[in-house]
């Protein structure tokens, strides 16, 4: 039975039985305490939690999720994978453990040919936690499974929580026995290799505080009500249902391994290491393709980082497998959406945006594996020379975070060379740099709050009302106010403050539109509003300073937003949308939007490509959006659904998840988007669009900057002046300028390259003087030479290779020139063959002058450059280098 057969036969089994079927969330969880989301009903928290309402009160889902915690454990093992598929029903406050149960024995055990899965009964296992005799007895008196079948465990195996506070309970699981040949008797508590769980019923009634482990945790106390949430991973039942051994046999992942195998020309099943590179391919293709596909690009930090970390470890993997510099991840990709194209049918409508990021890191990733190769060979050549054993958890660090090598990669290399990494240090500056990251990321949402404190204040509020496509200022009430994430229920003059108002005009940040900025009134204060964020759907918080009086919980207050500002945002959303229309008409549907921020006046828009944009194609698109300003089409938003939606054509931003209900804003005829945000009236009100450049923001995604407005109309007013200016000073018309200037360069470019030849000869003058002055090291000539400041880094190589080729094909000599050509230092080594048979090596000395000059570099054995960042320590780079020639020959 195909994978997506299965999720098929799960939902329209539970959609007969009364629930409503919502597909897959986003992998990028809305949850702030979360990167991605790790376990099926991560969405559905804020019901289990009351903070929210559900669309029904049963619901199912088939939910992609991604863990990384044992990533390094996948591939040598068959159990362990990065992402996943979760089915699952659940119930909000309706049915609990006397209908949950039964639901899914029916499931699994009614024949095929009746819309089940056809497990035999008497391969049916249960786990019920410690004291759950109800649980027991319903599967004991109402299912009809022997007592001998089912086995009671402990917080370990049968309590689950997310990790974090929130919802958790007992649970109880069902598992299938796979036969002797697959381990001992005995049940899960024996064996649960031969025994695999295939579904998990979690009796979700608690809402936990603190969660110090999997088994250390406090109840803060009982949820509004009880809930079901069960959990039957996909991958796992197909596994069962497809007769294959694990995960990695099954038709959606097997079809990305063959294929790996058949790009590397190896064969699954010959050879351990061989098959631990493929099935590390086979999960991280899949898993990169999925993130990538629900909007996540590569970067160094967040879920940025998880994901640039498991493509290069695909990437890694393939040229372990003898990829060489073939690019593969293209081929990859496509296996993969159209494996899972059939459960998701996004991933085909998007296949060019997906092969852009994927592609653009995977030729990003190539370049830093051969420059990072030649870094981690000077650090370990500097390790081996002080005799060391292992590379520091800096130089791992460093690696990483600079050269974008993966730890496992350092670690595999060091091996070979013998050594070993310190990853105690490593992983601590890893997780320096991941706190720092989360909590700035956190800050800018919840400021100092706890999530909780939210949670609270919208359980009181209500979804607050969101006046302000209509209104610029309202009458509403103060519902909550923070100060240091503590609620409280008063605020003085001058006092830092997040005010919850049950209705509001000022815009949440969102959608790449930046916060409405105003004023909240009461009778007894004023506050000035400064940024608004929405910390958890539904809530909106305003965060600002009480600048007079008092502002008070209960108030009736005024709330007003600052209408210039909003305005010149609306003007630089809209205009936002136009451009991305014209990169459209003037680039493909590939160039999809893959973020913006809407400024007063200014805007950037990020979108996907290949390559860089030509500034003919700028000038086009600047071209038709100014045409459609000045036609001044009409702007208009209504709400439809998404299937209608996108029925008549509306643009999306790609990665983006929306619900059911949306809203669209058009332009005329012209665009046609999905948004939340606000907008102008017309088109006219724009007044002029000014592009004032692109460039490269990341892998496959290129930005755009422009001007909206009055501050397009002052640029080009600034542009016109400096023109003028031009034609005064160079006598000539405007048309006549670019020849004018083009010619003044060509003249400037010509005298550089004659006073660069001039300078080179001088320099390389002294190369016979420097040969007769060498000093003799234990029968090796060595010169060390500090060559005139703003002597350019070729000619120091070419007056380090000058002065060794005047020395004897059989006298040793090593020659050592550094110089600062600009404020950074340069330093370059040169040794001839008789020198490297004594055992002296350009690399490996340069290295040494690069680190007393505080920087690095590397080489070959008979000639290397290096540099740093202190011009000051010339000199004790040459003499470092010349301790380290005499340390060696002695």
């Amino acid at each position: 039975m195909e994978s997506a057969e299965i999720a098929r036969r799960f939902l329209r089994f539970f959609e007969e039985r009364g629930h409503k079927v919502v597909p897959s969330a986003s992998l990028i969880a809305e949850d702030p305490t979360l990167l991605l989301v790790p376990a099926g009903m991560v969405p559905f928290k804020p019901y289990f939690l009351g903070q929210r309402k559900p669309p029904a009160a049963r619901l199912a889902s088939v939910q992609k999720c991604v863990r990384t915690p044992d990533i390094e454990e996948v591939g040598k093992t068959t159990r362990h994978a990065t992402f996943f598929q979760m089915l699952g029903n659940f119930s909000f406050g309706d049915y609990f453990k006397e209908q949950a149960i039964p639901f899914a024995w029916e499931l699994l055990t009614n024949a095929e040919s009746d819309g089940g899965f056809g497990f035999p009964e008497e391969k049916l296992w249960v786990t019920v936690f410690l004291d759950d005799d109800e649980a027991i007895d319903i599967w004991h008196n109402k299912v009809g499974v022997p007592m001998e079948r089912i086995q009671r465990r402990g917080l370990e195996d049968n309590y689950w929580h997310m990790g974090v506070p929130g919802p958790g309970g007992p649970c109880s699981e069902i598992y299938y026995d796979r036969g002797q040949e697959y381990g001992r008797d005995g049940g899960p508590v024996a064996d649960e290799d031969r025994y695999l769980e295939v579904w998990n019923n979690v009796f979700m009634q608690y809402q936990l505080s603190a969660v110090r482990s999997k088994t250390d945790f406090d109840v803060a106390g009982e949820l509004p009500a009880k809930n079901i949430d069960t959990g039957m991973g996909l991958e796992r039942m197909a596994t069962i249902l497809q007769g294959v051994d694990n995960l990695y046999e099954i038709d959606t992942t097997y079809k990305i391994l063959d294929k790996a195998a058949e790009l590397t020309k190896t064969r699954y099943g010959r050879d351990p290491r061989a098959d631990i590179s493929l099935r590390v391919i086979a999960d991280h293709v899949r898993t990169g393709t999925m993130l990538v596909a629900d909007g996540v690009a590569p970067s160094n930090e967040g879920r940025g980082y998880v994901l640039r970390r498991i493509l290069r470890r695909s990437i890694r993997n393939l040229r372990l497998l003898g990829s060489g510099e073939e690019r593969y991840m293209h081929e990859l990709t496509d296996v993969t959406i159209d494996a899972m194209g059939e459960t998701y049918p996004e991933l085909k409508a998007d296949a060019p945006q997906i092969h852009a990021v994927v592609d653009a890191e995977e030729a990003s990733f190539l370049g830093t594996l051969r420059t990072g190769t030649a870094i981690f060979d000077v650090a370990v050549e500097e390790t081996k020379r002080k005799s060391g054993s292992t590379l520091s958890g800096d130089q791992a660090f460093q690696l990483h975070d600079t050269y974008g090598f993966p730890i496992d990669l350092t670690l595999e290399m060091a091996a070979e060379q013998g050594l070993r990494v310190d990853e105690d240090g490593f992983r601590r500056l890893m997780k320096e740099q991941r706190e720092r990251a989360k909590a700035d990321a956190k800050a800018k949402k919840t400021g100092n709050a706890d999530i909780s404190v939210f949670g609270t204040l919208l359980e009181k509020a209500g979804k607050v009302e969101f006046l302000g496509y209509d209104a610029t200022e309202a009458d509403s009430t103060i519902l909550g106010i923070l100060v240091d994430g503590a609620s409280v229920p008063v605020a003085g003059k001058g006092a830092t403050v997040e005010i919850v108002l049950g209705r509001t005009p000022f815009y949440a940040e969102g959608g790449g539109q930046l916060a409405d900025q105003g004023v909240i009134r009461t009778g007894g204060g004023e506050a000035e509003i400064l940024d608004v964020q929405s910390p958890i759907g539904g809530l909106v918080v305003h965060r600002g300073r009480v600048r007079e009086g008092e502002i008070r919980a209960g108030d009736e207050a005024h709330a007003e937003i600052d209408i210039e500002r909003r305005r010149a945002i609306s003007r630089s959303h809209s205009a936002t949308h136009l451009v991305h229309r014209g990169f459209k008409n003037a680039l493909g549907e590939t160039a999809a939007q893959a973020g913006s921020e809407n400024s007063p006046g200014r805007f950037r828009f990020d979108f996907t490509a290949a390559g860089a944009v030509p500034q003919s194609v700028l000038r086009d698109v600047e071209d038709e959006v100014n045409a459609v300003l000045i036609n001044d089409l009409q702007v208009n938003a209504f709400y439809t659904t998404q299937a209608e939606a996108r029925a008549m054509g509306a643009l999306a931003m790609f990665g983006e998840k929306y619900g059911d209900e949306v809203r669209v804003v058009e332009i005329g005829d012209y665009s046609r988007e999905l948004c939340g945000g606000t907008h102008v009236h017309s088109s006219g009100q724009l007044g002029l669009v000014k592009v004032l450049g692109e460039q490269s923001v990341g892998a496959g995604v290129r930005r755009v900057e422009a001007l909206v407005g009055i501050d397009a109309f002052r640029f080009l007013a600034r542009e016109s002046l400096l023109v003028a200016q031009l034609t005064e000073q160079l006598k000539a018309r405007r048309e006549e300028l670019p020849e004018r200037v083009e010619g003044i360069v060509s003249r400037l470019r010509t005298a550089e390259k004659d006073l660069e030849k001039l300078r080179s000869a001088q320099v390389l003058q002294i190369a016979g003087e420097l040969a007769s002055q060498a000093r003799d090291l234990h029968g090796v000539s060595f010169v060390a030479h500090r060559a005139p400041d703003g002597t350019g880094a070729d000619d120091l190589r070419k007056l380090a290779l000058d002065v060794r080729g005047r020395f004897p094909a059989d006298r040793p000599a090593v020659v050592v020139i550094a110089g600062a050509p600009t404020e950074r230092p340069v330093v370059v080594a040169a040794v001839n063959e008789a020198g490297r048979e004594r055992g002296l090596k350009a690399g490996r000395l340069v290295g040494v002058a690069a680190k007393a000059l505080g920087g690095g570099g590397g080489g070959k054995d008979d000639v290397a450059q290096g540099g740093g960042t202190d011009a000051g320590a010339v000199a004790d780079a040459l003499r470092a280098v010349e301790r380290s020639v005499g340390e060696q020959l002695t």
